[in-house]
């Protein structure tokens, strides 16, 4: 068991191991480990004074793997999963396995559900986020930057020539997405009149 004191037994014994294993306990002998003289198995010479952890409460529901039977003791609770990037997490979390390659796609996509949550809910306050100064591109003129990367082999420069396309382009689609949806909607409302 986890976050015990003692040593976890084998689920087989050593001579089992070696049998099934080629080359299974070739560090046994204490001659063969250089670790030996440090090498010292004493719980209460690091400061465990307990036989397990005490447990942070759980006050709101965590994702948690399948591969664990319960949370560690300690766990972050910074940043709780909101919205549909929550769900999508709890999914992922609840269905997958850590060691399939679905678990990890979905988890990056619940982080980019998560931009677009938080970029919807900066223009639904009073301060919405500014694409111009928080990405970056202000910097670019006031700060040097292009003469920064001409002449100096970085291996960004490379692709600079996108990077305005990708930084600019989902706020350019977004905008045409809007004004489209706009002006279709004003088309309709003049067509009902």
């Amino acid at each position: 068991m986890a976050y015990r004191p003692q040593k976890p037994p084998l689920p087989e014994t050593s001579e089992q191991l070696r049998a099934r294993i080629p080359g299974w306990g070739v560090d046994l002998d204490p001659a063969d480990r250089p670790s030996v003289p440090q090498e010292v198995f004493d719980p209460g010479a690091y400061g465990a004074r307990w036989e397990f952890p005490e447990r942070q409460p759980e006050l709101h529901p965590r994702e948690r793997s399948i591969e664990h039977a319960f949370l560690t003791p300690v766990f972050s609770t910074a940043c709780p999963p909101k919205g549909l990037s929550g769900v999508v997490r709890r999914y992922a979390y609840r269905r997958f396995s850590e060691g399939r390659a679905a678990h990890w796609l979905l988890l990056v996509a619940a982080d980019r559900i998560d931009t677009l949550e938080s970029t919807a809910a900066s223009y639904a306050s009073k301060r919405p986020d500014n694409p111009f100064t928080e990405t970056g591109v202000r910097a670019e003129f006031s700060h040097h930057g292009i003469r920064s990367r001409v002449g100096r082999g970085r291996a960004d420069v490379k692709h600079t020539w996108m990077d305005p396309l990708v930084v600019a382009g989902p706020w350019v689609a977004a905008g045409t997405g809007i004004a489209v949806g706009a002006s279709a909607a004003l088309r309709r409302l003049n067509r009902a009149r």
